[in-house]
């Protein structure tokens, strides 16, 4: 496909193919989920039916049964939420399939969906134990590079991977950064009228068919106010009183935008061995020019020199870092954290991996005082609970991989 840029999943979907009945890709509306199931390179050919097509929905959820007859595997449907009346038949099939030939039941059905907040409950009740879930995101920047997404991890021996990118310039990365990454964008569509587009149709379908919120402007009005504290504990009392809303209609729209792949939410890291931790979590939205369109910033270089310019950088770093566990097929929300404790002690990020933890600061300087690590020794009382504190570092504007002391390195954000 002309202009296709290959994305990084790839792999990982083409393996669960070989060992899943049904795979489903989900994630936020435009971040190239049926794009990328038209250009993946399968053993046999899919059948591709998308149900934005009225017709084709109206089928499907008419004669469910009679629709998948006519449709048979192996195929691609996409926007599966439109009709979740097919979910239980899909289990009907899979499970016959399975009876009959299980070693060839793999690979019947691709799904998509955009709205999970819908979508999951029917996924988890009909097709549980026979589907594997991916969340694509938007483009990460190795992907644009064409270069491989390995899980972030601050050890010299990764981030020394990454040493030889081009290195970003403070004004160039800010161009990215208030561009956004959605693959749409990489043609050279005006990002004003794609944005503008990209809300009106979220309000006007994902919105409308999630629950019915009478004032579609209030709602819009609230995702800006999610926009401008990303990289920031929630804060209800905050956001209720801006935009005139209740605290339980605040976490439900806050719940609509999560499953809708817009926003992240970073859990804060809880262990016994560490007191007065912060239960709050971390909220980042998941395109930083989306979240630049709704926060009202019309060019990267007021962008740089504003106060929200610290805010969306650790932003853009901890997508980029998301993306590369769920690029890699893992689940960030197994491996990444952030620690707060009621002396506002704070690390911006933690990695637990294999009982191994890994701080990182985020900093958008490009000459950040040494003493940012200091913080990380409020870690050493998880030593007692067996796990080990290793290398960690600063992710910020240097130019190249600079060590601060034995364990920890200032790494360039182009190391990612």
């Amino acid at each position: 496909m002309q202009g296709y840029i290959k994305r990084n999943v790839e792999s990982n979907i083409q393996n669960a193919l070989k060992e899943f009945p049904v795979l489903m890709v989900t994630g936020a509306r435009q971040v190239g989920k049926s794009t990328l199931l038209r250009s993946l390179e399968t053993e046999v050919e899919y059948e591709y039916i998308t149900l934005d097509n009225p017709l084709d929905r109206a089928s499907a959820i008419s004669e469910p049964q009679a629709f998948l007859r006519r449709h048979k595997p192996p195929i691609i449907i996409d926007e599966i939420q439109y009709a979740p009346e097919l979910l239980p038949y899909i289990k009907i099939l899979v499970d016959e399939k399975r009876f009959e030939d299980k070693q060839n039941s793999n690979g019947m059905f691709i799904l998509t969906g955009s709205q999970m907040f819908k979508l999951m409950k029917g996924v988890s009740e009909s097709l549980a134990g026979r589907v594997c879930i991916f969340h694509l995101y938007g483009l990460s920047h190795n992907e644009i590079l064409g270069e491989k997404d390995l899980p972030f991890l601050p050890t010299h021996e990764r981030i020394g991977e990454g040493a030889n990118k081009k290195h970003f310039s403070i004004d160039e990365l800010y161009e990215v950064i208030h561009r956004g990454m959605f693959p749409e964008l990489t043609h050279g569509v005006n990002i004003q009228n794609f944005y503008s587009g990209y809300l009106q149709t979220y309000l006007e379908r994902d919105i409308r068919d999630i629950v019915a919120i009478k004032d579609e402007m209030k709602f819009l009005k609230f995702m800006a106010s999610i926009a401008v504290r990303t990289a920031q504990e929630i804060r209800y009392d905050d956001i209720t009183k801006e935009v005139e809303i209740d605290i339980k209609t605040a976490q439900s729209w806050l719940s609509i935008l999560q499953t809708s792949g817009l926003v992240y939410m970073l859990q804060p890291y809880s262990n016994n061995a560490i007191k007065r931790i912060i239960k709050t979590p971390k909220i980042y939205f998941m395109d930083t020019g989306l979240a630049c369109f709704l926060a009202r910033y019309v060019d990267s270089r007021t962008l740089e020199v504003s106060a929200y310019s610290g805010a969306i950088f650790e932003t853009y770093v901890m997508t980029e870092i998301i993306k590369t566990y769920s690029n890699s097929g893992m689940y960030p929300e197994l491996y990444l954290y952030f620690y707060r404790d009621s002396n506002k002690k704070e690390i911006d990020l933690l990695i637990v991996q294999n009982g191994i933890v890994y701080p990182v600061e985020i900093k958008k300087s490009g000459n950040p005082s040494t003493a940012i690590v200091n913080n990380f020794s409020v870690l050493s009382p998880l030593e007692k609970a067996n796990l080990k504190i290793s290398e960690g570092g600063v992710i910020c504007m240097v130019d190249k991989i600079v060590p601060i002391n034995n364990r920890n390195n200032f790494i360039p954000v182009q190391c990612i």
